[in-house]
């Protein structure tokens, strides 16, 4: 098996699943890879595992370059399966290894496997594990994603090995980012739709980072391409987690009949025409992770739904709660739909956006088809988000 080496001593060896098409309800067209990391020094140390089925995988990638019998550590630097499912395994040919976990992620690992007979060691925000001439520093980083989250540093190589930080779910025989066009926008796919609810603590973190003064050259995740650009995902990270956006509105909807698309497309005109880019979605032909992709970036959230048994369309009702947990910031909206002898849809998508964090302008609902005026009203509407858009955010650049 072919060695890659990112780093002199460090080696990633890693899983490739080309099969995966969903994490969490999140689609995955394009697979993803489990990343680890041996670093081979007079002490080896393993950083991370692979998911439950892909241990045999990085085992030969691991016997290309050394015996895997003789790892003196194993870092764990996050317990979620798909990176410490191989851990048993792991242990079990590398029976003399100390796991080295946060507090949090020790009690985690107790709670998911046997951990009879395992040497633990925790470790806190610059706590250090000498391997000879290379050094590893440990940051904790709670709530990126779970809380016992931590990164490891490797001050020699200016290596910062990060976990689900800074990550994409791509699988692909390449390994560095520059080697694959794009790579930025699945890694903004998968900041929107597994980190953007940690946004002020991913702004809190790389703050902290910044506040240490840690020098990076390449930052190696444990999903996706590795960085050797680091500065690229990290101003990108930057103004994601500060919730910078740009002058376009996302607009998703459902219809039975056609009445509320026919209001959909008269407000997405009436976004062009107040100076505005807009992207429309209809709700049952469209990928949730890439319309939430798309929000991430963008200033105005519009939602639209025909009423069905006094309630929001189901489509419309899933997609509500699958963006509640997201938590987008510092977005504004409103809510539109048609309905026949009793309403309801719009009311309730008003009440998920505010609880959402979304700004509500404004709604609109119209009784059965719309006609030119109701359609002028919701272009007029448009309008009227489009100006509090602009004035919502230059109130949060200057407050």
């Amino acid at each position: 098996m072919n060695r890659v080496e990112i780093a002199d001593g460090v080696y990633w060896v890693g899983a490739i699943d080309w099969n995966l098409r969903d994490f969490h309800g999140y689609l995955t067209p394009r697979g993803t890879t489990y990343n680890a990391y041996i670093i081979k020094d007079s002490v080896v140390a393993l950083v991370d595992t692979v998911k439950a089925g892909f241990f045999d995988e990085l085992r030969r990638r691991i016997e290309a370059i050394t015996d895997p019998g003789i790892i003196d550590y194993v870092i764990v630097n996050h317990v979620e399966m798909d990176h410490s499912g191989s851990l048993s395994r792991v242990m079990e040919v590398a029976s003399d290894a100390t796991v080295v976990a946060t507090e949090k992620g020790s009690e985690e690992l107790q709670m998911l496997y046997d951990c009879d007979g395992w040497a633990i060691k925790t470790v806190k925000t610059g706590d250090t594990v000498s391997l000879g001439e290379k050094t590893l520093s440990f940051i904790e980083t709670p709530m990126l994603h779970w809380p016992d989250n931590m990164v490891t540093y490797v001050a020699e190589d200016r290596l910062l090995l990060s976990n689900d930080a800074f990550g994409q779910h791509i699988a692909s025989s390449k390994r560095y980012s520059d080697e694959y066009p794009g790579v930025l926008d699945d890694a903004a796919k998968y900041y929107a739709n597994i980190l953007m609810p940690f946004s002020p603590l991913i702004a809190k973190t790389l703050q902290k980072i910044g506040e240490m003064e840690i020098e990076i050259d390449v930052i190696a995740p444990s999903h996706g391409m590795i960085w050797r650009d680091p500065g690229i995902i990290l101003d990108a990270y930057q103004g994601w987690s500060s919730g910078e956006s740009n002058d376009t509105a996302i607009l998703v909807y459902d219809t039975m009949w056609g009445s509320t698309e026919k209001m959909a497309l008269a407000i997405a005109q009436g976004i062009i025409d107040a100076g505005f880019e807009v992207k429309v979605y209809h709700l049952r032909r469209s990928d949730w992770s890439e319309i939430v992709r798309e929000i991430l970036e963008a200033k105005i959230v519009l939602v639209g739904s025909p009423t069905i048994n006094n309630g929001i369309f189901p489509s419309v009702g899933g997609f509500l709660t699958y963006l509640r947990g997201l938590r987008p910031k510092d977005k504004v909206g409103f809510a539109f739909g048609s309905y026949g002898w009793g309403g309801g849809a719009v009311k309730a998508i008003e009440s998920e956006l505010e609880k959402t964090g979304i700004k509500v302008v404004d709604s609109i609902s119209v009784k059965f088809v719309p006609g030119a005026d109701d359609l002028d009203a919701c272009a007029r509407l448009a309008w009227k988000v489009v100006d509090e858009a602009r004035n919502f955010n230059s109130a949060i650049s200057h407050p």
